[in-house]
């Protein structure tokens, strides 16, 4: 694990928009990791240890229902943090969080994170408190679009937001993996998947998904991702 360098931008949004001397403050508590694929970065129940600012590592923020089931609730890129709980006071929640996309990230302890973050009420405490409403909306209207929109419109828009996160055009994804994350049978995964192939609107082959008419699923996903974008966009930039 290293440390970042300091002075040269860190790759995630929250940390890249502090003034250079808060920064520098928070600077000797983060390391740089790569959390592995399905990694978790806190369990349900279980104390959160660390905070996470993706870099390239896109995190899924899950429930486990008592059958086994995961749903996911949303997920974290390079615009956030995984751990709000802690910002917000609490030790341990019943969801969990666990890395969907590999690559890097930095982590700071939770216990260092509460004295330097929590305790100081400086530019990242108010960039957070943002974000935790921009992640309000993204849950609420994560659980309207599930009540009302279509399989077809929620993979979209599942997809448009994982390619804003990585920032590239391709990225793994299997169907198991999302049929879980939109809690529907993976045969209905597999319908959506090729429906958009055939339209030319993505790859899909060997678990990767490559993005090729990004207008064209924009289309295709329904309006929960342009509320949710544009409202992390006024809320963090």
């Amino acid at each position: 694990m290293m440390r970042p360098e300091l002075g040269m931008p860190t790759g995630n949004k929250l940390l890249d928009a502090l003034p250079r001397q808060e920064l520098e403050r928070l600077h000797p508590h983060l390391q740089r990791v790569q959390p592995a694929f399905k990694a978790p970065l806190y369990e349900p129940n279980e104390p959160i240890e660390y905070v996470y600012f993706p870099i390239s590592t896109v995190a899924s923020l899950i429930n486990l229902m008592a059958d086994g089931t995961i749903v996911e609730t949303g997920t974290v890129g390079n615009e956030g943090m995984v751990g709000l709980p802690v910002f917000l006071g609490t030790v341990s929640v019943p969801g969990g969080s666990y890395c969907q996309i590999t690559g890097e990230a930095l982590r700071m302890r939770a216990d260092v994170f509460r004295e330097q973050v929590v305790e100081q009420a400086g530019a990242l405490h108010d960039l957070l408190l943002r974000y935790a409403q921009a992640m309000l909306v993204f849950t609420s209207q994560s659980v309207a679009c599930g009540q009302v929109h279509s399989i077809r419109q929620r993979a979209s828009r599942w997809m448009l937001h994982t390619d804003d996160r990585v920032r590239q055009s391709e990225f793994p994804l299997t169907q198991e993996f999302l049929s879980q994350m939109l809690g529907v049978r993976r045969a209905s995964v597999s319908e959506v998947a090729r429906q958009l192939q055939a339209e030319g609107l993505i790859s899909y082959k060997r678990g990767r998904i490559t993005v090729l008419d990004r207008p064209g699923l924009e289309q295709a996903a329904c309006e929960c991702y342009g509320i949710i974008r544009r409202e992390f966009e006024k809320l963090i930039g």
